[in-house]
C-alpha cells in the first residue's frame, strides 16, 4: 500500500471517487493496488492475469464506487471481494492459464532450483544486509525497507512520512549509501 489511509478516510475517498472524483480514484487505488493485487496473485497464480484481472477490479471500481456503504462492510472488505469474485470468475472462465506439460515429459528437464550453495551464499547475504540495515537510524531503514521491499514510492513515503519530498529522498540517498559502505567493508 502506498499512503496509510484509515478506514474513515478510505470510505470517504472511495465516496468522492464514486461521484466521479479522479484523485479520490488515485487515492485509493495508490492505497490498495499492492493488497489487491496479492489477493489477485493468490487466486490465479500467474503475475499477468493477476494484473488483468486487478484492472478489471478497479474498473468496477470506478462505475461501481457510488453504491459502496460504509455502514455494511469496511472499504478494504469491499474491495477485497471485488478483486477476488473478478479473480474466480477469471478462473471459472476458463481463460487459458499456465501452459501445462504431461508429467513424463518432466524426467528430460533440467531442476530450476538454486544449487544449495548459491542458496548458502544468498543467506550470508542477506544476514550481511540485515545486519548493516540494523546500523541505519530507525527511521531511514524503515523507508529504505517500505521502498524497496514493498515498492512504495518515494512520494508515499513522503506523504506517510509527512516530511517533503526531497527530504525523503536525502534520507533513501543518505541510507543507501551507507548501506553501501558497510556491505563493502
Amino acid at each position: 500500500m502506498t499512503p496509510m489511509l484509515t478506514r474513515d478516510e478510505l470510505a470517504l475517498a472511495l465516496g468522492q471517487a464514486g461521484a466521479g472524483d479522479r484523485a479520490a480514484f488515485k487515492t485509493v487505488y495508490d492505497a490498495t493496488s499492492a493488497k489487491l493485487l496479492g489477493v489477485c496473485l493468490r487466486i490465479l497464480a500467474d503475475r499477468q492475469l493477476a494484473e488483468d484481472v486487478l484492472q478489471d477490479t478497479y474498473l468496477t471500481v470506478w462505475r461501481k464506487a457510488s453504491t459502496f456503504d460504509p455502514s455494511r462492510a469496511s472499504p478494504i472488505t469491499w474491495l477485497v471481494t471485488i478483486a477476488r469474485n473478478r479473480s474466480i470468475d477469471r478462473l471459472r472462465s476458463g481463460a487459458p492459464m499456465r501452459k501445462t506439460t504431461p508429467v513424463e515429459d518432466a524426467y528430460g528437464l533440467a531442476d530450476a532450483a538454486p544449487l544449495a550453495s548459491d542458496v548458502v551464499e544468498t543467506t550470508d547475504e542477506v544476514g550481511r544486509l540485515n545486519a548493516c540495515l540494523d546500523t541505519l537510524e530507525e527511521k531511514v531503514r524503515g523507508v529504505i525497507r517500505t521502498a524497496f521491499m514493498e515498492g512504495v514510492t518515494y512520494d508515499a513515503l513522503a506523504t506517510r512520512e509527512n516530511v517533503p519530498l526531497g527530504t525523503m529522498k536525502s534520507w533513501i540517498r543518505r541510507g543507501l549509501l551507507r548501506l553501501r559502505s558497510c556491505l563493502e567493508t
